[in-house]
């Protein structure tokens, strides 16, 4: 039930938020004649923190429009190249000719957008033909397209590397690290012609044991089942992936 006590808590929210919203845009500009004091602009801070305590489930832009490519601007735009029902395999295309080394950068799904590594992506575009997975909401995808497991992240990767062809480059940032060893594992055992010419992995732990954390030590610190009980939820009936079992992305900020 923890899906569903948090859509009808954040449902119950709404209006507190939207008054809280108005109320803000009050104090931030009070009436003709009033001066606007330090107890306007504490006022004003509250309500934007009540108005603004809500999770977001629409991908914001990358926002990424131009790129310095020695010492001239290339326009950027955000081209699909190719989709499943859980994943968009993006291109940030940019507008020149020459080309450049081509990256697959994996971004994390644990609770974020594939927009978090916006900085990330813009650097890299400076000297590479930038690819990055932008990962659906689990919320919106119906149980017709099965279930999303570590081994589909896996052949998430490989397709993806596939369509993209040889001589790519990958970059795995964070959760996706192991999937990603795991794919080029794979695909270097098969002699797959697609197989990354090389593979870099940032700020993922590949063997959890050296250098734990708060986060590995809350991992090993109970069983298996009793994470399945305590963070695994329905996905509720109002989206279309209504029944699907997920971790939400709450729970994994929170976790986290």
């Amino acid at each position: 039930m923890i899906y569903q006590n948090f859509q009808a808590y954040s449902d119950m929210a709404g209006p507190v938020r939207a008054f809280a919203d108005m109320a803000a845009a009050a104090l931030a500009h009070p009436f003709p004649g009033m001066s606007r004091n330090g107890l306007h602009r504490a006022g004003a801070a509250i309500c934007e923190l009540v108005a603004r305590a809500r999770l977001s489930h629409h991908r914001p832009a990358f926002g990424i429009d131009t790129v310095d490519i020695g010492g001239r601007l290339a326009a950027v735009r955000e081209t699909a190249v190719h989709r499943t029902p859980f994943c968009t395999l993006l291109r940030l295309e940019k507008d020149m000719a020459a080309a450049q080394p081509r990256v697959l950068l994996v971004a994390p799904m644990s609770g974020h957008f594939a927009t978090l590594l916006r900085g990330t992506a813009q650097t890299l575009l400076a000297d590479h033909d930038v690819y990055i997975t932008d990962w659906h909401n689990a919320r919106d995808i119906g149980l017709r397209h099965g279930g999303f497991g570590f081994d589909e992240f896996i052949d998430h990767v490989i397709t993806f590397l596939q369509v993209l062809g040889p001589g790519v480059h990958v970059v795995g940032v964070c959760q996706p690290c192991v999937a990603v060893l795991a794919a080029v594992a794979i695909m270097a055992e098969d002699s797959d012609p697609a197989q990354p010419r090389s593979m870099t992995l940032m700020a993922g732990p590949i063997d959890a044991r050296v250098s734990p954390t708060e986060v590995n030590r809350l991992a090993t610190s109970r069983p298996i089942d009793w994470f399945e009980r305590n963070v695994i939820g329905i996905v509720p009936l109002r989206y279309a992936g209504a029944l699907r079992r997920v971790y939400p992305g709450f729970v994994q900020l929170a976790a986290l």
